[in-house]
């Protein structure tokens, strides 16, 4: 622990310094109610780090995960000055968040029973054409290097030694750490581009881009086909016929030139020159390549890596950076060097930081070898490893690609009661053979508190999380009832992404979560997890444990059963999410039950051959064990 010790050491010297500062902090993370606590910020660090070494002598490890998803720069954000602006390099401390604030942090996440820290990227970004104030952290300028910002000036450490105090941290109190990590694309800054340009693609500077509505083609922007080239291409690709996709017409393909021999940063900028033909190029920015005629805005910031160099195919499109042609797709095309180097990133961070696991951005999306490359190089590092996949769907491929879990659907489903019993009954009839992550909302959906803005609903909404056989995923911000999403990326309306421009969302801008809201659900959260864990046991394998869907005839119950095939425990789990009461609810699981226990309050009911009736107050809900 000499990285966290050697932190602990710098802020003693700071404290004995007596700078006089005003510093706040939200409640929470002290464990008291909501609302700005003034404190000596040295002080406040210093007994929040004795508070971790306290809990990891009496730490109860759990086979089951439970997640807390965390942006540092976002979760740890606080104005802690308390002059309505968030400074994140004028202030005595940071006010974005960073690795020693996220330290400090540990002891309340743990005490919503999570065993499991998963960071979204936390990698050096880039400047040039950054979304926001700060830039987004999947515009990835040097996959090997922490983001500085993420670092305390006034500690005087490196980040690196940072970084490394709080994977300390997390493994003291007995969890793991996982990292989310983007191969296939960077910022079109990136440091590599002066290194090795021949890995990235160019175009001519004087090509402007696509604004958006425009359909030019003279101008940057996604490949724009034909109808008829369209319904070809997916018809062709859903197929699996990868052979002989359609190209971009060739206006398209001759923007593209070959790499540059002289790159330079030039006022922020990478530029390059074809020093023969005296050409100046620029790298292009990416888009979404898929579907062809996806209507995502272009990112800017972001380049995709040239992953094949093979002159027929020098440019960017659907068949070149995803789908990948069957002609392109040949060993003798792989870029094997930057296929290493994209290789050694997580043994890198296995070996720096002790990481336990990663997320890996649109996985699905990189060439199968390649994936299994970077697989591989991982395990070789630390056997027991495990990979996560950003998938939505809940299939078999995902196993033989090697992950452990996928994302999965339920962020955009949790909050419709007939998605909710479909999935139930998926899960009862076998029919998902990969773990996922059991949470209405993530960084790139709306707010589960922004869909539907009652305290009631989410506590439906973990409660059912909870009992799934599933991954246990708290997204911060959710125990708050933030409403405010963290990027607009998927499952919004135009009008709701014209609402939430970059700067105010906290994947680009200094932004901070509603710490001090009196309306959160933390000690609910706690609540849940002790009934959870006082009467179900906690197998090597969750899916041990059997769903029964427990049938009503309301359209607005969601109700199941959790079966614990080590005890016989029986739970059954009940909500109503209607707005409106609901009266005389049948139910029917099977005549041997003779009642059941309320395990939230003091009160049990009798069934009648297994079949009782309840009444529901809007988004109520019930957990029930049964007694025989």
């Amino acid at each position: 622990m000499k990285n966290l010790e050697l932190v602990i050491s710098r802020l003693s010297n700071l404290k004995s310094k007596k700078y006089k500062h005003t510093f706040a902090v939200p409640g929470l993370w002290i464990n008291q109610p909501p609302g700005k606590i003034e404190i000596n910020p040295f002080e406040y660090f210093l007994e929040r780090i004795n508070k971790i070494k306290s809990l990891s002598d009496n730490i109860n490890i759990k086979s089951e995960l439970s997640v807390y998803n965390m942006f540092i720069r976002l979760t740890a954000a606080y104005d802690h000055n308390s002059d309505s602006k968030l400074e994140s390099e004028k202030s005595m401390f940071r006010e974005t968040g960073t690795f020693l604030k996220a330290i400090a942090l540990l002891p309340y996440i743990h005490s919503l029973g999570v065993n499991t820290i998963y960071l979204l990227p936390v990698t050096a970004i880039g400047e040039d054409e950054k979304k926001g104030n700060l830039g987004s952290p999947y515009a990835i300028r040097n996959p090997y290097q922490p983001d500085e910002n993420l670092s305390e000036p006034l500690l005087g450490l490196d980040v690196e030694t940072e970084f490394k105090a709080f994977a300390e941290a997390v493994h003291l109190l007995g969890m793991k750490l996982v990292c989310e990590f983007v191969f296939r694309t960077s910022s079109i800054d990136s440091d590599l581009s002066l290194e090795h340009p021949e890995w990235f693609y160019w175009i001519h500077t004087k090509i402007k881009n696509r604004a958006e509505g425009e359909t030019y083609e003279s101008k940057y922007g996604p490949p724009i086909f034909m109808k008829k080239e369209l319904e070809a291409i997916k018809l062709k690709v859903e197929s699996g016929d990868l052979i002989n996709l359609i190209p971009p017409h060739e206006q398209h393909i001759k923007m593209f030139t070959e790499s540059p021999k002289k790159v330079a940063r030039v006022d922020g900028k990478i530029r390059g020159l074809i020093s023969d033909k005296k050409v100046d190029v620029k790298i292009p920015g990416a888009f979404a390549d898929w579907p062809p005629d996806d209507n995502q805005p272009a990112w800017t910031d972001v380049t995709f890596l040239k992953l094949y160099d093979n002159p027929k195919f020098n440019y960017i499109a659907y068949n070149t950076i995803r789908m990948y042609d069957k002609e392109l797709a040949k060993p003798e095309f792989e870029v094997k060097e930057l296929w290493d180097y994209i290789a050694g990133i997580i043994p890198h961070y296995i070996e720096s930081f002790g990481i336990d696991g990663v997320m890996i951005d649109m996985g699905h999306a990189l060439p199968a070898a390649l994936r299994t490359k970077i697989v591989e190089s991982a395990v070789l590092k630390k056997p027991d490893f495990f990979f996560w996949e950003e998938n939505f769907l809940l299939t078999e491929q995902s196993v033989k690609e090697g992950y452990s879990a996928v994302l999965g659907y339920l962020p955009f489903d949790a909050h419709r009661a007939e998605k909710m019993r479909d999935l139930l009954a998926r899960i009862s009839h076998g029919d998902v053979p990969v773990n996922f992550f059991a949470t209405s909302e993530s960084h790139n959906t709306p707010r589960t508190f922004g869909r539907i803005s009652d305290i009631r609903f989410l506590k439906i909404i973990y409660a059912i999380s909870a009992f799934l056989p599933a991954i246990t995923f708290i997204h911060s911000g959710f125990e708050i009832a933030e409403e405010n999403p963290v990027n607009t990326g998927l499952d919004f309306t135009p009008d709701e992404i014209s609402r939430f421009p970059a700067e105010k969302l906290g994947l680009f801008s200094a932004v901070e979560l509603n710490w001090d809201n009196e309306n959160e659900i933390t000690d609910f959260i706690r609540q849940i997890n002790k009934v959870k864990g006082e009467n179900l046991t906690l197998p090597d394998n969750i899916r041990n444990h059997s769903i029964f869907p427990v049938n009503c005839h309301s359209e607005n119950i969601v109700s199941f059963m959790r079966r614990d095939s080590a005890s016989q425990t029986e739970i059954i789990i009940m909500a109503n999410y209607s707005s409106k009461s609901l009266h005389n609810c049948s139910f029917d699981i099977y005549a041997g039950a003779e009642r059941l226990k309320n395990l939230l309050f003091d009160e049990e009911i009798n069934t009648h051959e297994g079949k009782f009736k309840l009444n529901f107050e809007p988004y109520e809900l019930k957990i029930f064990k049964v007694i025989y």
